[in-house]
């Protein structure tokens, strides 16, 4: 039996391949192209008819047998297998608006912690379910499939944390503690009084750092993929200090104060502010502080003032500061214009427009009545459009906006048009994308030609973003506003078109009147790069649970991948040390440590007294000639020289790296790309280590001349297994 079965399918796998050598012989030369034909022709339509006679301009009455499929429900195009030729010809008529060929795609993760090289199946130890992350953020949502405690044991004996019980909001072994902080103590009709997150901040930046895995996640059906943390196996503690207000620096202080006495490992801190402060006026820096004294480093996000330079809002040594990089993912948004003509800009647009809508200027349109001018209504700014003249219209609009004004005023779509660099989406209430000026005086140009202008805007589309990565334009830039010679920020991480879970009583878009609800949403801002560089240090801490909060961070830095100033001009200032590698990190062979006592000596010789940094260390400090130490000779992952003329830069650093590698072993050191002109030397050039744990220093200088403003090289100290890399910069600030 078994013989005549291997016969019957030994004939039929014959009948298979003839047949599909048939099908190929008669398709030969032509593959599958989509003929994308934008918005559906209004009312009944047949799909079918009007595209096979499209095809049939080409094939004549075979035409059917070359349709593969037809695009009909939610937009108007089809599938056909085509010669390279036969696509140019249909690429070329009128109905036409795009054309490509049907690749295959694969299935992905929500892609950030893949793109950074840091895979599901990386190596991970039993500790990393002892590591707590304590997220100080707008609280989280922890009926979320991300949070979901299966598998888990009790909280490790080290958690002295609590969980404030509500009806509504409930801990389990994931989330071990949770705590909200109101200062205030008046609550706004948006705000829950509870660890609870209504506006979704919180959520996505807990499950970026130390979600678990969940599959087919997506918002409504982009990036989709398996969403998942750093560490899905590490332990979240929420404090939630952020509320539809804002986040105050008393409760910022206050959450601080109990995450360090809790017990957590590593904080998670998305949070800035509007300027820069001294270091210990600025709340975040004096808890950042605190917890380093106790073990514990703090992870916080740059900032999204850039980007020019000395934008960067966290910044003290003793904290790791996080710029936002791009992935090989974004979304763009299209416009079809009632004169034929399509534009494509940016947006996460989700909504499905199947007709033609009245296209009017803002600047058109103003509400008059509530005192408003065409000068305001042109950047569509709430209530400064005539509800009476936009309502069910698309609008053009002058600037950057959320898009709450033009849904205010009932409009169904808003085209944007702004100088802004086009290298991240948002999510607007409304169907919307953001255009180039050219592209937005091109629009303008066709309304004032008709007075029966019209447009639809199409649904998104997911495309390859091949020059990533790169340091978004938003994300804060240094150098340092306090302490120059500190280079800041220390790192960069993925932080453009993030998935990640969310409350579903969130907007959206974060604009009040968006009805839709998700799971799971993609944002972008240095809020969403510092988780990731949250749950790296949480992975490196699994794996050396004595290592201080100096030795995470350089082994965050020194491990990171070295980014191109052909990018980003602004070189070190806008992406630290490079981009997170997280696998590379757990075995940096060299970490450049540090301890209170070290910052204190900086602290010391930047002017702060003995009297002052006693109240703030509660310890005796003497700021004295022999204890008081430069910025530059922090013993810091980078160098960074400040010098006040190009023709004479002149700066020495002093070093020491502690063997984290091998017992025995031989760094000898290199340096690369120095310009022309500029001298850098190390002495001594070679460390020798006989044991773990040794310390030996170093003296790196630097002198010479320099053409340029910003100028990067790098000092590598190599022992055939492990490159231990760090930035050098100089700035002429003249």
């Amino acid at each position: 039996m078994a013989r005549k079965n291997s016969f019957l399918w030994f004939l039929l796998l014959g009948l298979i391949r003839s047949l599909v050598g048939t099908a190929a012989a008669e398709d030969d030369g032509r593959k599958e192209y989509i003929v994308y034909m934008g918005a559906k022709p209004p009312g009944d339509f047949s799909a079918y008819d009007i595209h096979t006679n499209m095809l049939q301009e080409i094939f004549g009455s075979k035409a059917s047998t070359f349709l593969v499929h037809s695009y009909k429900r939610s937009f108007n195009g089809f599938v056909a297998k085509l010669t390279k030729e036969e696509m140019q010809q249909m690429k070329g008529m009128d109905e036409v608006v795009t054309i490509f060929p049907n690749e295959k795609k694969q299935l992905l993760t929500t892609r950030s912690w893949d793109y950074v090289g840091f895979p599901q199946q990386v190596k991970r130890t039993s500790v990393e379910s002892d590591v707590i992350i304590g997220v100080l953020d707008s609280g989280i949502w922890p009926e979320s499939d991300s949070f979901d405690d299966k598998g888990f044991g009790p909280p490790p004996s080290k958690w002295m944390g609590s969980c404030q019980g509500f009806s509504n909001f409930t801990c389990n072994n994931k989330i071990i503690g949770a705590k909200y902080y109101r200062s205030l103590g008046q609550f706004t009709q948006e705000d829950l009084p509870s660890p609870r997150d209504s506006e979704g901040h919180g959520t996505h930046t807990a499950s970026t750092a130390a979600g678990g895995l969940v599959n087919m996640a997506s918002l409504m059906g982009y990036a989709s993929g398996t969403a998942r943390g750093g560490v899905p196996s590490a332990r979240i503690a929420v404090y939630k200090i952020c509320w539809s207000d804002g986040c105050k620096d008393a409760d910022i202080l206050a959450a601080f104060d109990d995450a360090i006495a809790d017990g957590v490992d590593i904080i998670s801190l998305s949070v800035g502010g509007k300027t820069s402060k001294d270091y210990f006026e600025d709340s975040i820096a004096i808890g950042a502080f605190h917890a380093m004294k106790n073990g514990i480093l703090t992870s916080n996000s740059a900032g999204n003032d850039g980007p020019n330079l000395v934008t960067i809002r966290n910044f003290s040594p003793w904290s790791l500061s996080v710029a936002a990089t791009t992935i090989d993912r974004k979304f763009v948004t299209k416009a079809q214009l009632g004169g034929s003509n399509v534009y494509e800009g940016v947006s996460i647009n989700t909504f499905e427009q199947n007709d033609m809508y009245p296209l009017i200027y803002g600047g058109d349109a103003p509400n008059t009545a509530g005192g408003f001018t065409s000068q305001e209504s042109r950047s569509c700014l709430p209530k400064s459009l005539n509800p009476e003249l936009v309502n069910g219209k698309i609008v053009l609009c002058n600037q950057e906006t959320s898009g709450a004004g033009a849904l205010l005023a009932g409009a169904v779509g808003t085209l944007i048009a702004d100088t802004l660099p086009q290298d991240s989406s948002r999510i607007y209430p409304l169907p919307a994308s953001r255009f180039s000026s050219q592209d937005g005086n091109n629009i303008y140009d066709y309304i004032s030609s008709t007075s029966n202008a019209t447009a639809s805007i199409l649904k998104s589309t997911e495309v390859n973003d091949t020059s990533a990565p790169y340091v978004v334009s938003f994300s804060s830039r240094g150098p340092n506003p306090a302490t120059p010679d500190i280079l800041k920020p220390d790192i960069a991480a993925p932080g453009v078109h993030i998935l990640a879970a969310w409350p579903p009583i969130s907007s959206v878009s974060g604009v009040k009147g968006d009805s839709r609800s998700v799971l799971y949403n993609i944002i972008s801002g240095t809020s969403m790069a510092c988780p990731h560089a949250s749950g790296a240090a949480a992975y490196i801490k699994s794996f050396h649970p004595t290592w201080s909060p100096a030795a995470i961070k350089s082994a965050l830095m020194t491990t990171a991948t070295q980014m191109s100033a052909e990018k980003n001009s602004e070189a070190e200032f806008a992406y630290g040390a490079g981009n997170i590698n997280p696998t590379k990190s757990v075995d940096p062979g060299l970490v450049y440590d540090a301890d209170d006592t070290d910052y204190i000596n900086f602290l010391c010789g930047e002017g702060y007294s003995s009297g002052a940094l006693q109240r703030i260390t509660g310890e005796i400090v003497d700021c004295s000639a022999a204890t008081s130490g430069t910025a530059g000779n922090l013993n810091y992952p980078a160098f960074t020289l400040i010098s006040r003329d190009k023709k004479s830069v002149n700066g020495m650093f002093n070093r020491t790296a502690t063997n984290v590698g091998s017992s025995e072993s031989t760094y000898k050191a290199t340096v690369s790309g120095a310009s022309e002109g500029l001298a850098i030397q190390v002495v001594p050039d070679t460390l020798s280590f006989t044991s773990l744990g040794q310390k030996l220093s170093f003296v790196l200088q630097v002198e010479g001349s320099v053409e340029e403003t910003i100028v990067s090289a790098s000092l590598v100290w190599n022992d055939g297994v492990h490159q231990v890399r760090s930035p050098i910069v100089v700035l002429v600030d003249a």
